[in-house]
């Protein structure tokens, strides 16, 4: 659905400015850099509806930008590989994992990871308020990688019907990051989750699996899935032994 504002041209390419309400232009819409429109807010329901519309934000500065690339890199967690050593780490159980008990903490430390080749961080703090009310409406969780106590690693997203959208991932330790995020693929694969979205490519992901899919079949695997209750609330603890054998 298109948003009610008409159009105008933003670094050279045409682009669609949100109104007040929270409605999204069809995703095929899109540039080839997978940009759809600007401006909006950052309220849960805007954001909900990004989601639900395969739409997601990703800005530094003002105004905010949303992307609906093509292709979307996407991973089944059935299809979840994990290197021999990463599977020693996992199966010697150095790491506990735990869901939803640190959210906050998870994504002001993905703000504070240094990235290659960038140099600032598109988790503002307005990005990090959003994402904390979407957490306290049980809309989106964090998978954490703790280490003697203490919090090593994580990632965090949103979850709607049978699909999770991974939003970022750090780490403090080796193998932190990597640990939760095989922890949290093998518990949407034991709910019976269709996908996680990886949004774009990165070589780290596509060593897990994701694979590039056509904008087209990412909307259509989306609605589908959709269809199915939302797995809302506080999420319980993975029961590491069952879901690492």
């Amino acid at each position: 659905m298109r948003a009610r504002q008409g159009r105008r041209t933003l670094r050279a390419v045409t682009v669609y400015r949100l109104g007040d309400e929270p409605l999204f232009p069809d995703p095929a819409e899109a540039d080839s850099s997978g940009l759809l429109a600007v401006g909006g807010d950052l309220r849960p329901e805007r954001l909900l509806a990004a989601y639900a519309g395969g739409i997601f934000p990703w800005y530094e500065e003002e105004p905010i930008l949303w992307f609906a690339p093509d292709p979307r890199w996407v991973l089944r967690p059935g299809e979840l590989r994990v290197a021999r050593r990463l599977g020693r780490t996992l199966r010697q159980g150095g790491f506990e994992v735990r869901f939803d008990t640190a959210f906050p903490e998870v994504v002001r430390a993905c703000a504070g990871m240094p990235r290659p080749d960038q140099d600032g961080t598109w988790i503002t703090p307005e990005m990090i308020d959003a994402y904390v009310a979407l957490h306290e409406l049980g809309f989106a969780h964090s998978a954490e990688a703790w280490w003697q106590g203490e919090l090593a690693g994580g990632v965090y997203g949103v979850c709607l019907g049978g699909a999770f959208f991974g939003e970022s991932m750090f780490h403090r330790r080796r193998d932190a990051s990597k640990v939760a995020l095989v922890t949290l693929v093998r518990q949407l694969e034991a709910w019976d989750f269709d996908l996680l979205d990886c949004q774009v490519h990165t070589d780290h992901l596509e060593r897990f699996g994701a694979k590039p899919w056509k904008r087209a079949r990412f909307q259509e695997t989306l609605a589908a899935t959709l269809a199915r209750p939302t797995r809302r609330g506080r999420w319980d603890q993975p029961r590491l032994r069952e879901i690492h054998q």
